[in-house]
């Protein structure tokens, strides 16, 4: 994530933390980048960072894509791992008591969330399956007034993925979400509406 990104990342986790109270949530940990954004935001108002990730990699870090990094193989299981890089994030961070994290699969864990969120950032799985999920399960937990921050946004396919973009449009056009900020490919969106996201 490129420094602009992240800052205004942080700038909308602490927008949330301090109007809401609410936990922040994020979809896509990887080893913790961001993490540290949501976590840093939420410790200073009191709350905390929840992150939802698998640990084994999306479709574009396995072996043989542009994003592969073998050092976060498990060389016991010959599978991607970057739950101890995350841990060790944490750790140098300073913020392993502002953080929960939940591994496992991201619409398992929204299937079975039970509360409010002030902030989802998905920044998961690429697909237009695994983003379509990450926003159908997540946005109906965010309160009114929550941010809804979407990374790698790419109007133009030459630039990237296009699930993203996809999810970020539909969620303009679905009357619940108005757009605040667009940073580099970061997009940051208020609930204005109590109603389904569709």
């Amino acid at each position: 994530m490129p420094v602009d990104e992240g800052l205004a990342l942080y700038a909308a986790a602490a927008d949330a933390a301090g109007a809401l109270r609410l936990p922040l949530l994020e979809v896509g940990t990887y080893c913790g980048r961001s993490t540290i954004l949501l976590a840093a935001a939420a410790r200073a108002a009191g709350t905390v960072a929840i992150t939802v990730d698998h640990h084994r990699g999306s479709e574009e870090q396995q072996p043989g894509w542009e994003y592969h990094d073998p050092e976060v193989v498990d060389p016991e299981v010959g599978r991607m791992d970057t739950l101890p890089t995350f841990r060790r994030t944490l750790h140098a961070a300073g913020l392993e008591d502002h953080v929960i994290a939940v591994v496992g699969r991201s619409p398992q864990a929204a299937a079975i969330w039970g509360g409010p969120v002030g902030l989802v950032f998905i920044d998961g799985g690429h697909t237009d399956e695994h983003a379509a999920a990450d926003y159908e399960g997540w946005t109906p937990h965010l309160a009114p007034g929550g941010l809804l921050v979407i990374h790698d946004v790419f109007p133009d396919p030459a630039d990237g993925g296009q699930a993203p973009y996809r999810i970020y449009r539909r969620a303009l056009t679905s009357g619940t979400f108005a757009e605040l900020s667009v940073t580099g490919s970061l997009r940051v969106l208020r609930r204005v509406g109590g109603g389904v996201a569709g």
